[in-house]
C-alpha cells in the first residue's frame, strides 16, 4: 500500500466526516451531546466495531 493511497483515504475519510457539521450544525451539536451522555463501555464497543469494519474493508480491497 503506497503513501499516495493512503493520503486519498484519509482525504476522503475528512471530507465524509466534515459534511455533517458544514451542512447541519446545530443537528451535529445535538448528535454530539447525545454521544457524551452514553455509557463509555458502549462507545467502546461502538468503537471497537467500526475500526474492525475498517480493517476488513481494508484487507478485502487491498
Amino acid at each position: 500500500m503506497s503513501l499516495q493511497l493512503i493520503m486519498l483515504a484519509l482525504g476522503i475519510v475528512l471530507v465524509i466526516e466534515g459534511i455533517g457539521p458544514l451542512l447541519f450544525p446545530n443537528r451535529w451539536k445535538a448528535y454530539l451531546k447525545e454521544i457524551s451522555n452514553q455509557n463509555q463501555q458502549l462507545l467502546q464497543r461502538l468503537g471497537g466495531g467500526l475500526v474492525t469494519a475498517g480493517i476488513v474493508l481494508l484487507i478485502i480491497f487491498s
